[in-house]
């Protein structure tokens, strides 16, 4: 009885150290993204703030409207690379995400399954259609979580090619305005 319960508790550690990692993967991704967020929005209140000024500055319609022109520009560029920066970020944190939460949870299940084992084994006699119910049951349920797993990492493979489709087609508005411009 002590060794099942070591091996839950053991388990249970596991179980509890992955979803630290996992937590820290994700706190640490979210710094990221706010150094990003206030980085472009304290560069934006700056320079908008000097456009302002030029505009207010401009002495006919001519070169109010080559100013708008020519503000045109760097903001496209600017929206481009705060775009590719972020899908960076994103792209490092579920990569990360993913590699942590499978070798670790890999772990956790083998564990409970060596626990699981060790308790069929203790099983009182004549509850052996419970415990096989039991083993299936949990077999079941590994199974959902696998097909769940796959689902998931697909849901996430699907966003992160549309989030690239979307960053490539700014990157390249971005270039043909440069060129046109």
């Amino acid at each position: 009885m002590n060794n099942t319960f070591e091996k839950i508790t053991a388990t249970s550690k596991a179980a509890l150290e992955t979803a630290q990692a996992l937590a820290s993967k994700a706190q640490a991704s979210a710094e990221k993204l706010t150094e990003l967020n206030m980085t472009t929005a304290k560069a934006a209140l700056g320079e908008s703030v000097e456009k302002a000024k030029a505009v207010m500055g401009a002495k006919d319609p001519q070169a109010l409207a080559a100013m708008t022109a020519d503000m045109v520009k760097p903001l496209a560029e600017k929206s481009a690379a705060y775009a590719q920066e972020f899908k960076k970020i994103v792209e490092d944190a579920s990569a990360d995400f993913t590699q942590t939460a499978q070798a670790n949870l890999a772990d956790v299940q083998k564990g409970f399954a060596t626990l699981m084992e060790s308790a069929t084994k203790n099983a009182p006699a004549g509850t052996e259609s419970a415990v096989a119910f039991f083993n299936q049951a949990m077999t079941a349920s590994q199974n959902a979580f696998k097909t769940a797993q796959t689902s998931a990492q697909q849901a996430v493979d699907a966003a992160q090619a549309n989030f690239s489709a979307v960053t490539k087609q700014a990157t390249d508005a971005v270039k043909k305005a440069t060129k046109s411009a």
